[in-house]
């Protein structure tokens, strides 16, 4: 279940990760450094436009969460699923009967 979770939140930060990403790489001179040569993030994102990131990442969640519930085969109501099991030195995998 927690995987799930994370999975979610790193597709709803992707398009934030990539702006922040090509910011480092497209524009190194705007970034603000401490004396020690580490880049302050938070001038990065005061300047990010958040509303757009977080648009655009709930987009892409909501279009990959469609995506993946309209392709699963999960079955129909009626059907039993037997879960994947070891017989004989191998792994036979599940299937919905």
């Amino acid at each position: 279940m927690i995987r799930i979770v994370i999975e979610n939140i790193l597709l709803f930060l992707l398009p934030t990760l990539a702006y922040l990403g090509w910011v480092l790489i497209a524009r190194p001179h705007t970034l603000e450094r401490t004396t020690d040569g580490r880049i302050r993030p938070t001038r990065v994102l005061n300047d990010a436009p958040l509303i757009w990131l977080a648009a655009s990442g709930t987009v892409l969640l909501m279009v990959v969460l469609v995506a993946f519930g309209k392709t699963s085969d999960g079955g129909r109501p009626d059907q039993t699923y037997s879960p994947p099991i070891f017989k004989d030195g191998k792994i036979e995998p599940g299937r919905i009967e």
